[in-house]
């Protein structure tokens, strides 16, 4: 399976701004590209890549005459598999865990472990398996926040979404993430594209999309409480604590967003036979 994934973002600026992104598909999935129109500044600014410290994909970019056009257009090779269900997962020992994994059990900008971890083990405490542990953290994050665009938030954090009962993909990640953490389970908040495929069309327009892995069993498994569903085709771009690790455009200076149109979609049998 096919899916064509991309964006158009143009923005304005009333000075020489710097930039840094996190925009690109993660290098955990670029093996799987089949063709890319790479991420361009279609102005010819200058821009260098690295690798950050969570191991995305960033670009750093300065724009000295006002205007940035930021452009992708890709196809990536998709197993068609929904997420991986893996029902007999389990938690690992604090002391068995890979040092990597350890950052993912603190308390972050938007995750407040230590006001939640009261809640967290008097409702999911009882529950010692593992994936059973994360699933209903899943279903209760899903069924006590109510989505809606008129919600969204840059500021809210996982305390807040849970009093508010309010948010939008990122709240309903963050409080998930901060309630698997108090519960000794590592957990990060991830981001990327996910198409309505395999599901009924949503008209509202295309956005990214959040949800957030927990490490069980040696393994990293993606959860959306968002959606509280095995999804297709969801495509990593990035990962960290939370939002504030891996903003999609970091702006060290004023700007003004005119354009911000993304696409996530299946491609056409005929579309699929040309690529190949």
């Amino acid at each position: 399976m096919h899916i064509r994934y991309g964006f158009d973002i143009e923005m304005q600026f009333s000075q020489p701004t710097t930039l840094i992104t996190v925009l690109d598909v993660h290098p955990s999935r670029r093996g799987d590209i089949v063709r890319e129109q790479d991420l361009s500044a279609l102005s010819n600014h200058p821009t260098q890549a690295h690798i950050d410290s969570f191991g995305n994909l960033c670009r750093r970019i300065h724009v000295e005459d006002g205007f940035l056009h930021l452009h992708c257009d890709g196809i990536i090779r998709d197993s068609g598999e929904p997420d991986k269900a893996v029902q007999r997962a389990r938690i690992l020992p604090i002391m068995a865990l890979p040092k990597e994994t350890l950052i993912y059990l603190q308390g972050s900008r938007y995750c407040e472990t230590d006001l939640l971890a009261d809640f967290a083990w008097k409702q999911f405490g009882e529950i010692t398996d593992g994936w059973q542990r994360v699933q209903a953290v899943t279903d209760f994050v899903h069924s006590h926040l109510s989505f809606g665009y008129e919600h969204a938030s840059a500021t809210r954090s996982a305390l807040q979404a849970f009093e508010q009962k309010v948010g939008v993909c990122r709240d309903f990640a963050h409080l998930a993430v901060a309630l698997c953490r108090c519960l000794n389970i590592p957990a990060r908040y991830c981001n990327g594209y996910l198409g309505d495929i395999g599901v009924p069309a949503d008209p509202a327009a295309m956005d990214f999309s959040a949800w957030f892995q927990a490490y069980l069993g040696g393994e990293w498994y993606s959860f959306d409480p968002r959606h509280n569903q095995r999804r297709i085709g969801r495509v990593l771009i990035g990962c960290g604590r939370d939002a504030a690790d891996i903003p999609m455009i970091s702006s060290f200076g004023r700007h003004s967003l005119s354009k911000f149109e993304i696409v996530t979609e299946l491609v056409a049998e005929e579309q699929e036979a040309a690529s190949a």
